[in-house]
């Protein structure tokens, strides 16, 4: 089995969070560079070689055949690209370019230089989504005619570089590109159409909120969710089918799935008092109908990327984010901008 030892490009938050939480055997985190002095600090209390300003001591280190890149999104290419002509097989953080046309360039430059590359989209591993594809894969609730997914966050704020347009801020490209990619592993076959509406609620250079709508060619609507600031958070996920409503309340997989022992087999005659008001397609259920049960187990861990990784180095597996689906993801959020812009849906299914 090949050993991976990655040099880590941008030790900022995304890249000490591999180096703490990545202990994989035959996996082993041996330098890191970065133009800010203080954050290379920690570097030899980690046994790492630190390199500050020092991207050609960084690209030539004979040790390092793995390069992690964590730097700010609109610096991904470059580093990248500097990569794969060392060398070095590319992990690059999501979003991998900024544009699809930069992606593509990307990956033809890890081919021609024959190393791997691959996008870190690791929320295909979170425990939320396993269960949720498991719901729709099995069929547990019927045919799905509706699906929501939900992340709201309490502090209003973005951090850092993600405030700013020209770094590739902006939650669209941050967690947006994550969702998207869920929402395409969820749903087979062609994206019809998007709609993208985008909000800056408490920023002025870029999205803090947005609403994406994703309709496919076999008739799924997936809408997909996001604020910055939204004090009671509306359920991860919602699965609505003709047997039965899946709730997934939050990261931690925790909800349920609700059914019926029967629909109502005809309305009230008249409209009767009730909570609702004057109604009776909305009149609460009867006591008695409505039932729960627990969701389906998943297994999910973060760390399975760099398993799948290290078996595809000795050609034992192919990656688990394929480049095309990198590229398709990225296509999407190029549409959703778009939408945003014209205010309308617009077609995806036949772009290239």
């Amino acid at each position: 089995m090949a050993e991976m030892r990655i040099g880590v490009i941008g030790f900022g938050g995304m890249g000490h969070y591999h180096v703490d939480t990545v202990k994989v055997p035959g996996v082993r985190f041996v330098a890191a560079s970065d133009i800010d002095p203080a954050q290379l600090e920690d570097a030899g209390s980690l046994n790492l070689r630190a390199y500050c300003k020092d991207e050609e001591g960084f690209f030539s280190d004979p040790e390092i055949n793995t390069v992690l890149v964590s730097v700010p999104n609109h610096l991904h290419k470059k580093y990248a690209l500097m990569a794969a002509k060392a060398g070095k097989n590319v992990i690059c953080e999501k979003p991998a370019a900024l544009s699809p046309e930069d992606l593509a360039e990307m990956v033809d430059c890890a081919n021609a230089n024959n190393v791997l590359f691959e996008v870190h989209q690791n929320r295909r591993l979170d425990k939320d989504f396993k269960i949720a594809k498991k719901v729709y894969d099995e069929g547990l609730i019927g045919d799905i005619f509706n699906i929501e997914s939900n992340i709201h966050m309490p502090n209003g704020r973005m951090h850092n570089w993600h405030q700013f347009k020209n770094c590739g801020g902006g939650m669209l490209y941050d967690w947006g590109i994550h969702c998207i990619d869920q929402a395409l592993q969820l749903v087979p076959g062609k994206l019809d159409s998007v709609y993208c509406d985008l909000k800056s609620v408490f920023h002025t250079d870029v999205d803090d909120c947005y609403k994406i709508i994703m309709k496919f060619e076999k008739g799924d609507t997936v809408s997909l969710n996001l604020s910055t600031y939204v004090l009671k958070p509306y359920p991860r996920w919602m699965l609505c089918g003709s047997k039965g409503t899946c709730v997934i309340q939050g990261f931690d997989g925790s909800g349920s799935i609700y059914r019926t022992t029967g629909l109502v087999e005809k309305l009230p005659p008249r409209i009767e008092p009730n909570p609702a008001g004057p109604t009776r397609s909305f009149r609460p259920m009867p006591p008695g109908l409505l039932y729960q049960e627990p969701l389906p187990e998943a297994r999910a861990d973060h760390l399975d990327f760099y398993r799948n990784y290290l078996r595809a180095m000795s050609g034992k597996a192919e990656l688990m984010v394929k480049n095309e689906e990198a590229l398709r993801a990225l296509r999407v959020i190029m549409a959703c901008f778009e939408s945003a812009d014209a205010k309308r849906s617009v077609r995806f299914a036949d772009r290239p």
